[in-house]
């Protein structure tokens, strides 16, 4: 009676009456194995329908083909062009890549490290989540490198970790953002800080800081206000700065999200963007254009991002010694109408 068992090595040993290594080599074209025997047994295997389990076949080669992918969210452009970017140089290389959404989770990144880890991924791509840095935790991260498994930071790093990296120079999109502002004439410039402790959200913070400071404007804590990079975070700190007895003229967003979300609490409160108040955005995420003003924001090359990534992880599994590499990408002002006074 026929059965819906695959056939194994095993199986076709019994058959021949021999041991399954001299049935694995005959399968694998082994030279020790006479020529007759081989041919013998490839065709009984390809007549049995044997398949090859390439999951066994790739822990002895110690090549799985697989990689590991890990992002806060799938929630921005931003992140999506990044996966897009290692997946256009990875993929046609043979790699298959599992995508991990930690949702600013340290305990979820880290439960995802032990199960890609498990799996025997050649490489971790990782975005740090927001608990991760306010935890301080890295052991997840020891255990990657104490693998020997390369890992490379992409967009949000991990400060001080030794690790490859590749990054946006978030200090001096901030820094061209605010310098914009003041050149529109701004005189009261506001900003909608990103969550504390994220190496993004301190580079744009310490862009603005410096900015204000180069042109001698006075530090008003005032005016810098705490979001977390989602649209509805900016609704309440938006209404607190528009309701000061001297409310800002210009506004910075860390993200586009926050800066279009302070965009329609500014005008529910009667005032004109850009005419009395201008503001400017980060990452320039697809619908920054086609809002009302258009957004000036600043460009985050994200598929740039994945490729450069992609081709330093290529570079560590060269036979080559492991070098580090820590890449700073350039961030660009695009100019649109929310920004435009007078």
């Amino acid at each position: 009676m026929a059965s819906d068992r695959p056939v194994t090595i095993k199986d076709i040993a019994r058959k021949f009456k021999c041991s399954p290594s001299t049935v694995s080599r005959a399968l694998n074209n082994h030279p020790l194995i006479n020529e007759d025997t081989r041919k013998n047994l490839q065709e009984y295997a390809q007549k049995v329908g044997y398949q090859r389990n390439s999951v066994s076949l790739s822990l002895l080669n110690k090549r799985t083909g697989t990689l590991g992918v890990i992002v806060p969210s799938l929630n921005h452009q931003h992140e999506t062009a990044i996966i897009d970017g290692l997946q256009s140089v990875l993929q046609p290389q043979g790699y298959l890549m599992n995508i991990c959404v930690s949702n600013e989770s340290y305990l979820l990144e880290k439960e995802y490290v032990e199960k890609l880890l498990a799996n025997r991924v050649e490489g971790i791509f990782l975005s740090i989540s927001q608990e991760t840095y306010d935890s301080g935790h890295y052991e997840h991260l020891e255990s990657i490198i104490q693998r020997k498994v390369p890992l490379i930071f992409i967009d949000r790093e991990y400060e001080g970790f030794e690790a490859s990296r590749v990054t946006i120079d978030d200090y001096y999109g901030a820094f061209a953002a605010t310098e914009h502002l003041i050149k529109m004439g701004c005189q009261r410039i506001a900003h909608l800080k990103g969550p504390q402790g994220l190496s993004i959200t301190e580079q744009r913070f310490h862009g603005y800081i410096d900015c204000l400071r180069k042109y001698q404007f006075p530090i008003e804590e005032e005016l810098i206000v705490s979001t977390n990079f989602q649209v509805e975070s900016a609704i309440i700190p938006t209404q607190r700065l528009m309701e000061l007895p001297q409310p800002p003229d210009g506004i910075f967003g860390v993200n586009d999200q926050v800066a279009i979300g302070a965009m329609n609490v500014v005008r529910e409160k009667s005032f004109q963007v850009p005419g009395q108040v201008a503001i400017v955005g980060f990452d320039d995420s697809p619908i920054s254009a086609y809002i009302s003003p258009p957004l000036t924001t600043v460009r985050r090359p994200g598929k740039q991002i994945g490729a450069e990534a992609s081709r330093i992880f290529l570079n560590q599994t060269k036979e080559n010694p492991v070098t580090l590499e820590n890449l700073v990408l350039p961030a660009a002002l695009v100019i649109r109408e929310s920004s435009l006074r007078g």
